[in-house]
């Protein structure tokens, strides 16, 4: 275990970050919280974590949390990538981890269902500017803005397929992603409501450690109504990883599962320390 962490950022992934291991972890770790997990969706959600939003991240919480355990200090600060954020909320105490495992259940249901005709497509070497031209012209949303050269684009399947004919106009390559879902779009609307009824629901805590918004790129200040407000606008992780950096954190350390946001957190600011928590803890 980690004794010192108070000068490092603990960063919480959102989808898209799964390893075929990260169950044995969730096992070895927290199991009364995977049997809670299985309860509250009604089957295993790592045995289908390739399927639908609605397994995926469930999944992605219990391994997030599994990370989050074994790493044992507290950090200076948090943040979430979309879904990481209810993550980073629970262990900054604001959620209580009941409460974070069912609304996280309950968002997967919510998005799976909003919206059935959408999906993403990735955009590689896109400046934001590029992006948001390819957008306009496409008639979509941009969902992520993730790092230099990584932007995601979502919407309508059948808007979606015009996106790849403007970005090679712009000398951009656009990679649709395999997700069943035009996420973080207006498309997510209908999911809203239902979700912040489930949030006036819950009690919050006062953090104990600033957790930032990927959607503000700010700490957090109105946690019900940005979570659910985030269904529906893009998550800003580019300009909260530099946000993190500007207010004096230099030190990173990604939870788990995978290390997608180490990656990241490299390509925003060059020269960033990301560690795994998995080498951290190597000989615990």
């Amino acid at each position: 275990m980690i004794t010192s962490f108070a000068r490092t950022v603990a960063l919480f992934p959102g989808q898209g970050s799964q390893t075929p291991d990260m169950r044995d972890h969730v096992v070895r770790r927290c199991p009364d919280l995977l049997e809670r997990c299985v309860e509250l969706v009604g089957e295993d959600p790592f045995a289908r974590v390739g399927e639908s939003t609605r397994f995926q991240q469930p999944a992605i919480f219990c391994a997030s949390w599994a990370g989050w355990t074994a790493l044992g200090a507290t950090p200076a600060a948090a943040a979430g990538h979309s879904l990481g954020e209810l993550a980073a909320l629970a262990a900054a105490g604001v959620l209580a981890l009941e409460d974070a495992l069912e609304l996280v259940v309950l968002r997967g249901r919510l998005m799976a269902e909003a919206d059935p005709r959408g999906s993403m497509v990735a955009l590689i070497g896109a400046s934001h500017d590029d992006a948001a031209a390819i957008a306009q012209h496409a008639g979509v949303a941009i969902a992520n803005d993730n790092a230099p050269g990584q932007i995601v684009l979502s919407g309508p399947r059948e808007r979606l397929a015009g996106v790849e004919a403007a970005a090679v106009q712009r000398g951009v390559r656009a990679r649709p992603l395999p997700v069943a879902g035009a996420f973080h779009s207006p498309s997510m609307q209908p999911a809203v409501g239902a979700f912040r009824a489930a949030l006036d629901e819950v009690d919050l805590g006062e953090p104990r450690f600033p957790v930032f918004s990927c959607t503000s790129a700010r700490p957090f200040t109105d946690v019900r109504a940005e979570l659910a407000a985030s269904l529906v606008r893009p998550v800003r992780w580019r300009e909260t990883f530099v946000a993190l950096h500007e207010a004096g954190w230099s030190a990173f350390v990604e939870t788990g599962p995978g290390r997608v946001l180490a990656g990241l957190g490299r390509r925003i600011v060059p020269g960033t320390k990301v560690q795994a928590v998995e080498a951290l803890t190597a000989d615990a």
